[in-house]
């Protein structure tokens, strides 16, 4: 279960369910790649703004036009066996419907990350790597947790062969396979003061 050559966990995702289930229940534990990380808890409330924002303008705009696609916030997993994945994406986009009593997608369109020093590069390696092997994946959104920008990757052709990077208050976060698009002034709506 534990490698003894790596100075941190690694398991199976099995043995990482069996591992959780006797974690107390006000920790956080992913798994990226096979390694065992426990997430910080109360993240800091400009966190928790900037997800609210970008889940609740995905959800709204998908129950205004009746997509099929729903969101999920920070605490359900996005799960890979193969590559050896728990993570608990700060959004995730899912547009298809779900068995009763499910506790993880296998298959997300859009995965969101707020970035802050502690967590991005986490988020921009080690997640972005394992990220890009799921097949369903259609975009990535990294945001900046304390300044207006955005990296967004796209799979347009079936590669990751798209970049945008957003840092004005006008410019448009738009997400093609979920068509959806949301200004960066909502992004960080009452967080940063972009009218300057």
């Amino acid at each position: 279960m534990t490698d003894p050559v790596r100075p941190f966990p690694h398991m199976s995702l099995d043995d990482f369910e069996e591992y959780l289930a006797d974690r107390p229940e006000n920790e956080r534990w992913e798994l990226l790649g096979g390694r065992v990380v426990k997430m910080m808890v109360g993240a800091r409330w400009e966190h928790n703004r900037i997800t609210q924002n970008i889940a609740v303008a995905m959800t709204n705009d998908f129950r205004r036009r009746g997509s099929p696609c729903r969101t999920f916030t920070e605490t359900f997993f996005v799960k890979d066996r193969e590559i050896e994945l728990a993570a608990l994406p700060d959004v995730m986009v899912v547009c298809h419907p779900l068995a009763p009593g499910e506790t993880a997608i296998t298959d997300p369109t859009v995965l969101v990350e707020v970035m802050s020093p502690g967590s991005e590069a986490r988020d921009r390696l080690e997640k972005w790597q394992l990220y890009q092997q799921l097949p369903s994946l259609a975009h990535y959104v990294l945001v900046a947790r304390d300044k207006c920008y955005v990296e967004a990757f796209d799979r347009p052709n079936g590669d990751w062969s798209g970049l945008r990077l957003l840092d004005s208050a006008d410019a448009e976060l738009s997400l093609p396979a979920i068509e959806f698009s949301m200004p960066l002034s909502e992004v960080y709506r009452d967080v940063l003061d972009l009218t300057g």
